[in-house]
């Protein structure tokens, strides 16, 4: 019930900012052919669902498989750079200027290089997703409490085992924290990557609705976008709540026993 009542602001604020959008087209501030009117997108959203749904099982799936590549190659590059200096300073400088490197420029080469199946799109998906899997990853490495890595150097413990045992566990909030946010970026990087050449999709169907000056659609595409979006960032929100119940559940009971 708590939960319930807690959630009535969002809700509120959405359809307080739906009738205001409502409102502004409906008074001929906005030009329909620019920006539907939030009615006339549930219509689509109704009419075309079949033809939404469709395309929105080949961007799912898309962004899915990309952000579990991006996950396993954020996990295994973090682990590297944890263990070796040299890494560190070789690879962290080439990260942070991979992600300046503009998607659209990058997309048209892969598509070349690996055709116009998933491929691309999920090497696309996978490079802009990485990098914050990577950052948050080293990031909860580097703050283990150094107390429990002496106490497990004076068990005699190997390294192996201390990284398995404290490291790893330690860093996993963070490592979840990394990929929430890598599901909200990577919706964005399934269309960009169909929009560089796709035969599905919702960023390809919204690029033909757009071209048919079929606005409706086109805006409920990124309705449908948002959505997906949003359902990803709540799953691994549950995910993480399951795998790393510790970072939600303070300590109770007596410490004194």
């Amino acid at each position: 019930m708590r939960r319930l009542l807690s959630g009535w602001q969002p809700v509120a604020l959405l359809v307080a900012l739906i009738g205001i959008w409502e409102l502004y087209v409906d008074a001929g501030g906005a030009d329909p052919l620019i920006l539907s009117a939030p009615h006339a997108i549930a219509q689509s959203l109704y009419d075309d669902r079949s033809l939404l749904w469709s395309n929105l099982l080949t961007t799912a799936q898309e962004v899915v498989f990309g952000l579990a590549v991006a996950s396993v190659a954020g996990l295994a590059l973090a682990i590297a750079i944890h263990f070796s200096s040299t890494l560190r300073r070789a690879l962290y400088p080439l990260l942070v200027a991979s992600q300046a490197v503009p998607i659209p420029i990058l997309a048209p080469l892969l598509v070349l290089w690996l055709g116009f199946g998933i491929g691309p799109k999920l090497a696309v998906i996978a490079l802009v997703c990485f990098f914050p899997i990577v950052v948050t990853t080293l990031s909860g490495l580097a703050a283990v409490d150094p107390g429990l890595i002496r106490l497990m150097a004076s068990f005699d413990a190997p390294r192996r085992r201390t990284f398995w045992h404290i490291e790893l566990p330690s860093a996993l909030p963070r490592l979840l924290t990394g990929a929430k946010i890598a599901a909200a970026i990577a919706v964005i990087a399934a269309v960009l990557a169909e929009l560089s050449g796709a035969n599905s999709g919702l960023g390809y169907l919204y690029e033909q609705s757009e071209a048919q000056l079929r606005m409706p659609r086109a805006y409920a595409c990124v309705v449908v976008l948002c959505a997906l979006a949003v359902a990803l960032f709540g799953l691994l929100t549950v995910a993480e709540r399951r795998l790393v119940p510790w970072a939600y559940k303070p300590l109770t009971g007596d410490l004194r026993r």
